[in-house]
């Protein structure tokens, strides 16, 4: 076996791409909870899109022949990519989850239990899958296969299902933004609404990774894997991006700190007095019931920090500390109280409850059914 090895800028981009994604996944996922599954889908997608290129990067240094073990591992998480952004463009804009999520990762699970006839091959076999589609001039190694790596010949079709799959989620999703910007009678590029405004960005992104895939394997052949290389480094710099974005948007400033400390304790050592508490709290209430901002039905904890200009973090850690809830309980509590407001008032018009639900701030009806119940019942 040739084990040649090359490492170029591009590589090392790549390889640090990989690890930046990976620790940023971490942070996706672990603020998840409290009807907050939008970052699981997204955390998901950038472990998935993490692993994905981290094998790209081996294929195209030649460390793969290193550990041949790895050959095409990622190859299952190719329909893996349209599930989480669709249901991550689903989720964030009705926040309400929906059974059978897992019946959009069938064809992963299939394709996962399927890859083992490759995985099972024999080292020699996986090197010559390898060379196959980087190094076609090295010459194969002699082996015959006891058992076939690819029993019902679909294999070869796994860059076309990829994107029709992508094709077919990547529309679904750009219904749902659509039928969103229609509701809130905004046009897509001209819209104020931030929410709005990143949804129909990363759509655009996974539009710019299709159209890479699409234009590199018509014109250099199905087979090639410039497309993964160029769509690796694309995905890589977006990583990047995301990076100096949440670097940006800390507030690790705003109080003292230091790169030789380690965490600490949730609020421990917060900046805020006792006064500044009171002052936040009353400008939380403020915008809650004098402003009604509960009632947009996109209403985020950073869309309510900008209104009172305010940090996340503090706005985040008054509700906590002086309300004993988070953003999500508060904002329930606040939708339920005005739909019993309405209700009392409502004497005439007799209002259906698809109507309190939209007039509330939520998405759909059987997100407001549970929350009304909720605390209904502990009144």
């Amino acid at each position: 076996m040739r084990t040649d090895i090359h490492v170029s800028i591009f590589d090392v981009f790549i390889f640090l791409g990989v690890f930046q994604g990976l620790l940023l996944s971490r942070f996706f996922i672990k603020n998840s909870q409290d009807n907050r599954k939008a970052n699981l889908y997204q955390g998901l997608l950038l472990v998935s899109l993490s692993l994905a290129i981290f094998e790209e990067w081996l294929n195209n240094t030649g460390y793969i022949i290193k550990v041949l073990s790895l050959t095409n591992f990622s190859e299952p998480l190719n329909f893996a990519f349209g599930p989480l952004f669709y249901l991550y463009i689903r989720n964030s804009l009705d926040s309400d989850e929906r059974k059978k999520v897992w019946v959009h990762f069938i064809p992963l699970l299939f394709w996962l239990f399927y890859m083992v006839f490759h995985f099972i091959q024999p080292d020699e076999m996986k090197y010559n899958s390898y060379i196959e589609s980087k190094h076609p001039d090295w010459g194969y190694l002699n082996v015959v296969a006891k058992i076939s790596e690819d029993p019902l010949g679909i294999r070869r079709f796994v860059n076309q299902l990829t994107v029709i799959q992508l094709v077919v989620y990547m529309g679904a999703a750009i219904i749902l933004l659509l039928k969103k910007f229609r509701s809130l009678n905004q046009p897509p590029f001209k819209t104020d609404n931030e929410l709005l405004i990143i949804l129909r960005n990363i759509t655009i992104h996974l539009f710019i990774i299709i159209t890479l895939l699409l234009a590199t394997k018509l014109y250099f052949g199905m087979r090639s894997d410039l497309g993964g290389y160029l769509v690796a480094t694309y995905v890589s710099f977006m990583i990047y991006s995301t990076s100096y974005q949440v670097l940006n948007r800390s507030d690790f400033f705003n109080k003292p700190g230091s790169f030789l400390s380690f965490p600490i304790l949730k609020y421990q050592k917060s900046s805020l007095s006792d006064e500044s508490k009171e002052m936040i709290l009353a400008k939380i209430k403020r915008e809650m019931e004098g402003n009604i901002y509960f009632t947009i039905n996109l209403a985020s904890l950073s869309g309510l920090s900008k209104q009172i200009n305010e940090s996340s973090h503090h706005v985040s850690q008054v509700i906590n500390e002086k309300l004993n809830k988070n953003f999500f309980e508060l904002l329930a509590v606040y939708r339920v109280e005005y739909a019993k407001k309405l209700i009392r008032e409502d004497t005439e018009t007799k209002l259906t409850v698809e109507e309190l639900t939209e007039l509330v701030g939520y998405n759909s009806k059987s997100s407001f059914n549970s929350a009304f119940k909720k605390y209904t019942l502990q009144d």
